[in-house]
């Protein structure tokens, strides 16, 4: 039987969610892609216990993750029953809906329909009376706000969500969301938006600043860039890479040699500071306590020993910042 380390809460840094009384620690687990029938079971199982020795607290999953969607709550949940039942309480775990689960109109987006249904299968592939987080994956065009903040609320309302947050959506989404929550008495907890140096969007485009003036939370996804922003790209793509199966999330042509040497400057700068390049990328993100965790991804428990290092330095002096943007935006 799994025990959890004793000294688990020793290192990891815990934020505070915008206002909210729940804390995050500054990295957190996401199954997005290693957890289902194609990765070894007890791999998956060596992964999320390393997590939470490392007081890794929070394990991310949303109701499409697999691959075949769905397969990540389900090896997750098994887990659960495993390993983690008895440190439930101990435990944040999110899901989310708003991709394609299944056939017909029903299967996706925001209705009230699609996000409560899916939030019950979610449930039961977990084996868990409710989640922590749920989120809105994604803005529905088609559906009034109201209907999609008020299928979150809801699920507060029945005991199957504590908080509710919501994912992809603009600075703009994001603010009149906010207000059809405080209206109905459920306030938006937390914002999962891509964000690393390579993306600089929610900076760009304001949402960072909306998430400032509202008091609500983020934790960043894909904050390694699909991988680039790790050692694996430095001499080009890798024959079992991600950019090498032309995967609909990271391809072979975005692997230029202008941004081979970006990353080789940027490698370089980590180890001035003792830090592996995802070390250094995810810093950067969590820099200045403005993001309140970043998500990572692990295919082996090496890979989140390696990141869960990050925090310890996560502070950078005006000059390196400076040197980054020189390298990342000349």
């Amino acid at each position: 039987m799994y025990t959890a380390h004793p000294d688990r809460y020793a290192d990891m840094p815990y934020r505070r969610t915008g206002r909210s009384g729940l804390k995050l620690p500054a990295l957190s687990l996401g199954l997005w892609h290693n957890f289902g029938p194609d990765r070894p079971v007890e791999t998956q199982r060596a992964i999320l216990r390393r997590a939470f020795d490392l007081g890794v607290t929070h394990f991310d999953l949303a109701n499409n993750y697999g691959p075949p969607p769905g397969a990540a709550e389900s090896a997750f949940g098994a887990a659960l029953k495993e390993d983690f039942a008895r440190y439930r309480d101990e435990l944040v775990i999110s899901t989310k809906a708003g991709y394609l689960m299944w056939p017909g109109p029903y299967g996706e987006w925001g209705s009230r329909k699609y996000l409560l249904g899916s939030l019950d299968q979610s449930l039961k592939r977990m084996g868990l009376d409710y989640v922590d987080i749920f989120y809105s994956h994604r803005p529905d065009p088609d559906t009034p706000l109201e209907e999609t903040m008020g299928a979150l609320h809801s699920a507060v309302q029945q005991g199957k969500a504590l908080y509710v947050g919501v994912s992809n959506y603009s600075a703009e989404q994001t603010r009149e969301a906010a207000r059809i929550l405080a209206d109905l008495g459920t306030p938006l907890l937390i914002h999962q938006p891509r964000y690393s140096m390579l993306d600089r969007r929610p900076e760009d485009e304001g949402l960072l600043d909306a998430l400032d003036e509202l008091q609500v939370g983020s934790i960043v996804y894909s904050p390694l860039e699909q991988g680039l922003l790790t050692g694996r790209y430095l001499d080009g793509i890798p024959e079992d890479s991600r950019a090498a199966s032309d995967s609909p999330f990271l391809n072979s042509d975005a692997v230029t040699e202008d941004l081979v040497a970006r990353l080789r400057a940027l490698d370089e700068l980590a180890k001035s500071r003792g830090q592996t390049l995802a070390q250094l990328a995810l810093a950067w993100v969590l820099r200045g306590g403005r993001v309140t965790s970043a998500l990572v991804g692990a295919s082996s428990a090496r890979q989140i020993e390696d990141s869960v290092a990050a925090v310890r330095n996560l502070e950078f002096d005006p000059e390196e910042l400076a040197r980054i943007d020189a390298i990342v935006k000349p």
